[in-house]
């Protein structure tokens, strides 16, 4: 790294080297002076420098050290002359400009120059294959390898500048300027690619901004000089976007615009808003958003309205009718129908979005803000007096569409109101910033929606018609498209309606869709098999078993269980309580540590605060310091430069601002003196320079005579030369052509010859041809004879191929009805021997029903069982106490086939008692073993046999169980027992049989 004595002899090293040749050590040479330390400090040979090595970057496309120069110099000179740094910047744009348009200008084939995608990709292998395998001239080869590059060292030049001047508030015009160089560069050379780049670029300098306040020389977005330069270079990027077709960046930079009001809060100038919307209702056109590009002509309508004084009637009447017909054409239904909920969340967060864009809306509250639709737009149009400014066509439109009621004549009337509709358009003679405006685009939509209506219209009047007929009535489109249309209505629940086309004919109506039925067809499914499983297995009823399940242990056990329950709910009352006090304490004891925490950090706060306004105070005042202290220097400075530095006297007190003014001020009166002293050496210049020309104008004009006639002379002498030439070359053509005419005759017989052998050879071609004219037209006749033939036969084919499916399908339909009524015989015939059967056995059941009923009366009470009735008569089950001997035998035989009481009654077991000792044997061992003794914890005595064990126990008409049964051993103070004389015995027994 070589060094310097002075800043100026590193520019004569550097001029020395680029006269040898040596233009990249030059380069380096003044890389090392202008990174070096030890020049931290602006002055005047640095911008020469600057200037130098600019130039030799361009030169030597070196785009890197631009850049590392370029920052260096802006530290340097940023807070004392930045319009140095200013100038550096244009002419290093200027040069690169120059070098690229010189490019251009070389390139003899500019297009295949500039085809590369991408300016910042460097070239591919395969791309360099195929350029030689493709053989490339070189001079082709050199342009493309000459052009491509310096385009590319132009973008990323301004790539650079961008990225130096961001953020800086005394550059802020250079910047815009800049991007509006950047942005022409991207539109002349269709760079989209460098577009997107380049907006990018742009969004992200300005989301740095707003991040990062506490810079040095951050731009203030308030002030009203800084706001319009970033929106105009919005608006410029919005318009080239629009030019590209670049309709996603487009948006993007309407965004933008959005943003950047939102965080001034400031609304833009009418002019720049005329763009905005204009550029609006392309987009949203283009991406087939109606609704949106409808409301954005009504908010354009409205600024040239109120804004433009020139706008005549008839743009007036354009502009309305523009506004109109976007409202017309956009579609009568939403979208929310059948939605889910998210989609209908994210068309709701989508809409609140465009509304904003289209209000400059600066409420975040949803709530707040109004939703836009097509309803909501038309009433809008009717109340601010849009539709009597349109035209008469366009209003006759708007009627026929929204307030008119004829399904039958409804297209046939709009039709010549559309032809003259497309044939309005025209360029805005007041507005050069709206596009052109042209009718025609509407065509297809209105077309769409003549289409919606003519459905909706005869839908409300007709239940079903023919296809062909709603041809008729829609003839703008073909019945494939309509029924297109029609699906998508239909899916919207805009109107009602099937199309049969086996019946060829479309159905109106309020009818389920088939979509709507399969929604619940489980369901209706699931009920009907419930009712038919009903009707063939009613539900059975069954008696309540509260009076055999009841028990006296069940109920002490429900009573425990209820106590312990209440204890439980008392258990957990006690629990909640004391849950609740702790809670309560807590609750306070929080409130105390908030209240003192509070109380601590606003302590903190103050002492912060107290802290911080000492630093700030101590800040200013070193501030304040350091700035008299660089102003003292600079007062200092500047009085060892100039002559008179002497004369200088500063009084109060001295800022940097003040002793640059005072600077700037003795630089001005320099200027001002010098100037004059130019002035005066320029007159005295003028002086010298008029009293030469008078001197020497005779002598001028004595020089032209004396020359006038040497020339004359001279032309004399070679006009008479030219005259002798003139006459020699005649006497040689004379002598040639008496030479040559010897040969005419010979020359004359040759030409006859050839001529009349190519007359015969002419002939013998043309009969030939003629011949193959004639055989080549009868073959091609012969063909299309075959060929015609040919289709003919495929027709007849194909039409009884057809006929025959036809026959085909009308059989196979006819078989099918044929089986499906046999089926339906069937299944009656077998429904109805299904019942037969079922009647039949519920017969053979109640048949057998009775003559069990009938065996077990006649068991009951058998002829055989009176003498051993006399003998031992059977003890009364109900009982289980001692019968003395004059009872036992008082009553007869009438009450030996004494029975239990029914179920119903064995409450009253204790007054029945008393009947049923009366028929108890004496001994127990003299009775058949009772089906619940089987069950006995002890056994009874058996010292003689049973009377009759054969014999079953007798059952009452009535089903009631027999006396001795197994409902009688459960019931307390019941039940048989081994002797009479062991009452307690037995009755305890009984209760732990329970």
């Amino acid at each position: 790294m070589s060094t310097f004595a002075k800043p100026e002899n590193a520019l004569k090293r550097a001029e020395e080297l680029i006269h040898v040749g040596q233009k990249q050590a030059a380069l380096q040479a003044l890389h090392d002076l202008i990174t070096s330390r030890r020049y931290k400090s602006w002055q005047k040979p640095l911008e020469k420098i600057m200037m130098k090595y600019v130039e030799l970057c361009v030169i030597l496309r070196q785009g890197r050290f631009a850049k590392d120069g370029l920052i260096q110099y802006r530290i340097v000179c940023q807070q004392v002359n930045v319009s140095s740094l200013e100038e550096v910047i244009k002419h290093f744009m200027q040069l690169s400009n120059e070098k690229a348009e010189e490019a251009r200008n070389r390139a003899q084939a500019l297009e295949d120059a500039l085809d590369v995608v991408d300016l910042e990709a460097d070239k591919r292998p395969e791309d360099l294959m195929l350029s030689y395998v493709r053989g490339e001239k070189g001079k082709e080869r050199s342009d493309r390898e000459f052009v491509t590059p310096w385009f590319k060292f132009l973008w990323e030049t301004y790539r650079t500048v961008l990225e130096i001047l961001r953020n800086n508030s005394k550059l802020e015009a250079l910047y815009a300027m800049t991007a509006h160089k950047a942005f022409q560069f991207c539109k002349q050379y269709k760079r989209a690619t460098e577009f997107r780049r380049l907006c990018e670029i742009i969004r992200n300098h300005l989301a740095n901004l707003n991040k990062y306040r506490d810079q040095r020389d951050r731009p203030d977005l308030t002030a009203p000089e800084t706001c319009q330069l970033y929106l105009d270079t919005r608006v410029e990027q919005l318009k080239i976007a629009t030019e590209l077709s670049l309709w996603q960046e487009a948006f993007r930079s309407v965004e933008d615009i959005h943003g950047l009001m939102t965080m001034v809060k400031r609304t833009p100038k009418p002019s720049v808003l005329v763009v905005y919307y204009a550029k609006l209702t392309e987009i949203f056109w283009i991406s087939e958003s109606h609704l949106y590009h409808a409301y954005a002509w009504l908010k354009l309508f409205n600024l040239q309205k109120s804004f433009n004084k020139k706008l005549t009637q008839k743009d007036l009447q354009l502009l309305a009718s523009s506004v109109l017909l976007a409202a017309l054409s956009v579609k009568p239904y939403d979208h929310k129908y059948g939605a889910s909920h998210l989609e209908l969340e994210n068309e709701k967060d989508r809409s609140l979005r465009m509304a904003n864009l289209f209000n400059f809306n600066f409420d975040s509250k949803r709530e707040n803000r109004e939703m836009v639709s097509r309803a909501s737009l038309l009433s809008e149009l009717a109340a601010k007096g849009v539709i009597s400014c349109a035209s008469q066509e366009v209003k006759d439109l708007y009627n026929l569409m929204e307030h008119e009621f004829l399904p039958l004549d409804l297209a046939s009337k709009v039709q010549p109101l559309l032809s003259k509709i497309s044939t309005i358009g025209g360029k805005l003679s007041a507005a050069s910033s709206v596009p052109e405006i042209q009718l025609s685009q509407y065509q297809s939509s209105l077309e769409k929606l003549t289409t919606l209506r003519v459905l909706q219209q005869a839908s409300h009047i007709f239940k079903s018609m023919k296809i062909d007929m709603l041809s008729r009535m829609i003839p703008f489109f073909d019945i494939n498209a309509v029924e297109k249309m029609s699906v998508d209505a239909v899916k919207h629940n805009f109107v009602a309606m099937k199309v049969n086309h086996l019946s060829g004919a479309v159905h109106f109506g309020k009818m389920d869709i088939e979509s709507d039925a399969l929604g619940s067809h489980l369901c209706v499914f699931t009920d009907s098999l419930n009712k038919a499983r009903s009707l063939i297995h009613p539900p059975v009823h069954k008696p309540s078993k509260l009076g055999e399940n009841f028990s006296l242990a069940g109920v002490v056990e429900k009573e425990h269980k209820r106590l312990l329950a209440r204890k439980s709910i008392i258990e957990k009352r006690k629990e909640d309580l004391e849950r609740q006090i702790l809670e309560k304490e807590k609750v306070e004891e929080s409130k105390r540590l908030s209240i003192q925490k509070k109380s601590a950090d606003e302590e903190r706060e103050r002492l912060l605060k107290d802290q911080r306004l000492r630093q700030q105070q101590r800040i200013s005042r070193e501030i304040k310091e350091k700035d008299r202290l660089e102003a003292e220097k600079i007062i200092n400075d500047f009085k060892k430069i100039i002559k008179n530095g002497d004369k200088i006297h500063v009084e109060g007190d001295m800022t940097k601002q003040f002793a640059m003014e005072v600077v700037r001020s003795q630089r001005v009166k320099e200027l001002e003196e010098m100037e004059k002293k130019l002035q005066k050496l320029a007159k005295k210049m003028d002086h010298l320079e008029r009293a030469k020309r008078q001197e020497e104008a005779p002598l001028i004009e004595e020089a032209f005579q004396k020359r006038l006639e040497e020339e004359k002379i001279l032309h004399e002498q070679e006009q008479l030369r030219e005259i002798e030439l003139s006459k020699q070359h005649h006497t040689g053509d004379l002598q040639e052509k008496t030479r040559l005419s010897r040969l005419l005759e010979h020359k004359n017989a040759f030409q006859e010859r050839i001529v009349q052998r190519r007359e015969a050879e002419f002939s013998s071609l043309r009969k030939e041809r003629e011949e193959r004219i004639s055989q080549l037209i009868s073959s091609r006749k012969r063909e299309r004879e075959t060929v015609r033939k040919l289709m003919y036969y495929l027709n007849m084919e194909e039409q009884r191929i057809q006929r025959v499916r036809e026959e085909e399908e009308a059989r196979k339909r006819e078989e099918e009805e044929r089986k499906k009524r046999e089926e339906a015989e069937m299944k009656l015939k077998l429904d109805a021997i299904a019942a037969i059967q079922r009647e039949k056995e519920r017969e053979v059941e109640e048949k057998k029903e009775k003559e069990r009923r009938e065996a077990l009366l006649r068991a009951a009470d058998p002829p055989d069982a009176r003498p051993a009735a006399a003998i031992a008569p059977p003890a009364a089950p109900g009982s289980n106490k001692f019968v003395p001997r004059h009872r036992r035998g008082g009553e007869g035989s009438s009450q030996r086939t004494a029975v239990a009481p029914e179920a119903a009654d064995r409450w009253d077991a204790r007054q029945e008692a008393p009947h049923a000792r009366e028929v108890r044997p004496l001994r127990q061992d003299a009775l058949p073993l009772p089906e619940a003794d089987r069950w006995s914890r002890r056994p009874l005595r058996q010292d003689a046999p049973p009377a009759r064990q054969e014999a079953p126990p007798s059952r009452q008409p009535d089903g009631a169980p027999p006396a001795g049964s197994t409902t009688d051993r459960w019931r307390p103070g019941g039940g048989s027992r081994s002797s009479a004389n062991s009452s307690s015995a037995s009755s305890s027994t009984g209760w732990r049989k329970n």
